[in-house]
């Protein structure tokens, strides 16, 4: 039966669904929403509108990018809190209790068979629809280009960050590297490997269902949210994104 009702639509969207170019866009914590049947999940308005529940402006920066890259774009309908697409269902974090200064209670104590209808209805349905869009676009022979966008808060635990934006990898560091390489060149932005996270932390998931296990180029890209508040930081950080991943790419290989 599943947990969204038939009004609430589909748990992932696509789009620019035809894009000419090999790069597929993801956005694993693009919204905020929460499924009718399971109210707040016992949180206040403010833990509903702060980071916890989604990733602030990084659904505005992958559309923006998608549409400058000619990019297929991937994101997620649902709060993270009911279940985050980048973690598998064994995982704890899939389903949080508690997420930084925030208790959960909707999500205290859950059963196995709530915590299997959640993936069921939230995390499969948004895996698969990746896999086949990266399945279908090897057999064309476009081989593509996995890039996940997120943004974080500046201050976690009471502690500032200095950190920017965060090119993230797992193993397959390729993509990173030339990212990293490209933004050395200016003094735009503080930008830093692996941070504000990192393998370690296992937020690579994606990356390592669709990117690793594929052997395609992938990265991780973390945006700190206080320079995406707007439409302004929006546009102005998808415009280095973009920009970034255009000559980290040579441009014989985005199509």
């Amino acid at each position: 039966m599943g947990i969204l009702s038939t009004q609430e639509g589909d748990p992932v969207a696509v789009e620019n669904a035809e894009a000419s170019s090999r790069f597929i866009l993801v956005c694993e914590h693009a919204s905020r929403q929460m499924p009718a049947k399971l109210g707040t999940l016992g949180l206040s308005p403010e833990a509903l509108e702060s980071h916890v529940a989604w990733d602030p402006g990084a659904l505005a920066v992958a559309r923006s990018m998608s549409r400058s890259l000619s990019a297929t774009l991937v994101y997620q309908r649902f709060s993270r809190l009911v279940y985050d697409c980048n973690r598998p269902p064994d995982s704890p974090g899939a389903m949080p209790e508690t997420s930084e200064v925030y208790e959960i209670p909707g999500n205290a104590g859950l059963s196995e068979t709530d915590r299997q209808e959640r993936a069921r209805s939230l995390y499969f349905p948004f895996r698969d629809r990746l896999a086949d869009l990266v399945r279908e676009r090897i057999a064309a022979g476009r081989a593509p280009i996995v890039v996940t966008i997120h943004s974080f808060t500046p201050v976690y635990f009471g502690k500032a960050r200095a950190v920017e934006i965060g090119i993230l990898h797992d193993e397959d560091r390729r993509l990173a590297d030339l990212m990293l390489e490209a933004a050395a060149g200016d003094e735009l932005y503080n930008v830093r490997r692996n941070e504000p996270y990192g393998p370690e932390d296992g937020v690579t998931h994606t990356l390592k269902e669709h990117g690793l296990a594929n052997g395609l180029l992938n990265v991780m890209i973390e945006i700190r949210n206080d320079l995406i508040r707007d439409d302004v930081g929006q546009g102005v950080m998808a415009d280095y994104l973009t920009g970034l991943l255009v000559e980290s790419v040579p441009a014989s290989s985005q199509k």
